[in-house]
C-alpha cells in the first residue's frame, strides 16, 4: 500500500485526509447516537449505529473510497485531485457539524 500512494505525491494527503474524515464521522457519530445526542443521517447504515458493523462499514467504505479514487487518478489526475477535494470538504463539512452538535448539547 505505501508504494501504491507514495507515487501520486500530491492526491496521497487528500486520500489520507478523506479517509481520516470518513472513520472520525463515525467516531463521533456513534458517539452522539449511543448518548442520544444525535442520529445517523444514512438510512443505509440507522440501523448499524451501536453495533461493531457500523464503524467496520465506515473504514471499509473509506478504504474502498480512497483505493478508488487513486485508481482513477492514474488515468485521469485531474477529476481525481478535482472529486477527492469536493469530498475531503463535504466530510469536512460533516463532522464540524458533528463537532458542532456535540458541544452545543454537552455545554
Amino acid at each position: 500500500m505505501k508504494q501504491f500512494l507514495t507515487t501520486m505525491p500530491p492526491i496521497k494527503y487528500l486520500l489520507a485526509a478523506l479517509a481520516s474524515l470518513v472513520i472520525g464521522d463515525g467516531l463521533i457519530t456513534e458517539f452522539l447516537v449511543q448518548r442520544g445526542l444525535g442520529r445517523e443521517g444514512n438510512p443505509l447504515l440507522q440501523d448499524l449505529v451501536g453495533e461493531w458493523g457500523f464503524l467496520a462499514a465506515k473504514f471499509a467504505g473509506a478504504l474502498v473510497c480512497v483505493f478508488i479514487l487513486a485508481d482513477i487518478h492514474k488515468r485521469w489526475p485531474k477529476l481525481a485531485m478535482i472529486s477527492t477535494s469536493c469530498f475531503v470538504v463535504c466530510y469536512g463539512a460533516i463532522v464540524i457539524w458533528n463537532l458542532y452538535v456535540f458541544f452545543a448539547t454537552t455545554m
